[in-house]
């Protein structure tokens, strides 16, 4: 939707942005996140008829999670717009504390799998 609407009230921003020729430092890492989730839209979709095994798709879409999380955050802090900076600054840390929770959750089921084994 976000990028749908930045295509009516401005075009060529949209296709600067998509061909990374944009002078505006924001647009490179909301491209790179847009394109990161629908990279896992398609591992999704693709997990079944190309019969990846549960750890290397786990681990693709944790990566691609990580690149989502980073670009929206790089995106969101450098725009300069009606949001104050405090606000959108605890916002985005709080985005990426949870990321960073879920990554620690995530590494010690590894580890206490590992060792039950």
């Amino acid at each position: 939707m976000h990028v749908a609407g930045l295509w009516i009230t401005s075009p060529p921003d949209v296709i600067d942005a998509l061909l990374f020729r944009s002078p505006t430092p924001f647009s490179a890492w909301g491209v790179i996140a847009m394109w990161a989730v629908f990279a896992t839209a398609l591992l999704a979709a693709l997990r079944r008829p190309l019969r990846i095994r549960p750890r290397w798709w786990r681990a693709g879409h944790l990566s691609l999670a990580v690149v989502i999380v980073g670009g929206v955050v790089a995106h969101a802090l450098l725009i300069e717009g009606t949001m104050e900076s405090v606000s959108k600054v605890v916002l985005c840390g709080l985005v990426v504390a949870a990321t960073l929770k879920l990554l620690a959750d995530l590494g010690r089921r590894a580890v206490s799998r590992r060792r039950a084994e």
